[in-house]
């Protein structure tokens, strides 16, 4: 019996022409970009604005941005996110990043965390991200125009969150993003898989990348990726060894230059989407304020 196609995705740096190479990996068949950024990257433009940019030049492919939740104020994270759904018509994604070092730390003016409190951290942000895309309920704008009410105040909530480190009292200043909730991705490593959409595993050889997406699905990720790193022919030999042990790739060229080769290899259709969780094949949430 021949293996599901696994999805594709493809991560792009800071050196990236960013434009060009999303529109090559749309028209190729990929699922989704992620773009890689870091607190301590210096002069560039944030990942999250360049994926913002990306929004309006490409068409059916999704877009995941690298932000921080040990440098990046929750709230406005969870604001710039579902305006990027909506600006990509329900294309969005969040790679998870939580680099923590001491020198990461510092570019915000907060002590370093690790260990638990660092997974608690991570767990926190997360958890009120989710929140405050559901503070809006999908029918809360309702525009009558004869009384001048633009929307249900009734189904616009407070989510009252406290954390360790912070607190939101909401509602988010953005309706709901059009998917719901965006796809979130991150690592496995992270203690929080649960959390996750998709479960990123660094681990190129079959029998520890088998124990390690057994274990994520386990701990709750609808969705595993392996995330591999190689020149086109490594990365297609890679490609063979991890079908049907995950159900999708993000990939990493050691030299972007070679990915019209790796395109060109792999011969896949474009995504037809709409939306990137119809094209992942994962359900629109529920808003759980309005089951609630």
């Amino acid at each position: 019996m021949s293996q599901p196609q696994l999805h594709l995705a493809l991560e792009i740096g800071g050196a990236t022409a960013d434009t060009e190479i999303a529109a090559a990996a749309e028209a190729a068949g990929f699922a989704l970009v992620t773009i890689a950024d870091s607190p301590l990257a210096g002069d560039r433009i944030e990942a999250g604005v360049r994926a913002a940019h990306l929004a309006r030049r490409t068409r059916r492919i999704g877009l995941g941005p690298n932000l921080h939740v040990t440098t990046t104020e929750p709230f406005h994270l969870a604001t710039q996110l579902a305006s990027l759904d909506h600006a990509s018509l329900g294309r969005g994604a969040w790679v998870v990043g939580a680099e923590s070092s001491p020198a990461a730390f510092a570019t915000v003016g907060n002590p370093p965390l690790t260990g638990d409190d660092l997974r608690r951290e991570i767990a926190d942000v997360i958890d009120v991200t989710r929140q405050l895309w559901d503070s809006w309920e999908d029918d809360a704008i309702i525009r009558d125009t004869a009384t001048g009410r633009f929307l249900d105040a009734g189904k616009v909530h407070h989510v009252n969150f406290t954390g360790e480190r912070f607190s939101i009292v909401g509602p988010l200043i953005t309706p709901r993003p059009p998917q719901g909730q965006l796809v979130v991705l991150g690592a496995d490593t992270l203690g929080v898989t649960g959390r996750l959409d998709i479960a990123l595993i660094d681990a190129p050889d079959p029998d520890p990348l088998r124990r390690r997406a057994q274990q994520a699905r386990a701990d709750g990720a609808p969705l595993v990726f392996a995330d591999l790193t190689g020149n086109p022919a490594e990365l297609l030999g890679l490609i063979d060894r991890v079908g049907g042990i995950v159900d999708g790739v993000r990939l990493r060229l050691t030299d972007p230059a070679d990915f019209p080769r790796l395109a060109a290899a792999l011969g896949r259709e474009p995504v037809t989407g709409p939306a990137l969780r119809d094209t992942l094949g994962l359900p629109r949430p529920a808003n759980r304020f309005a089951a609630a």
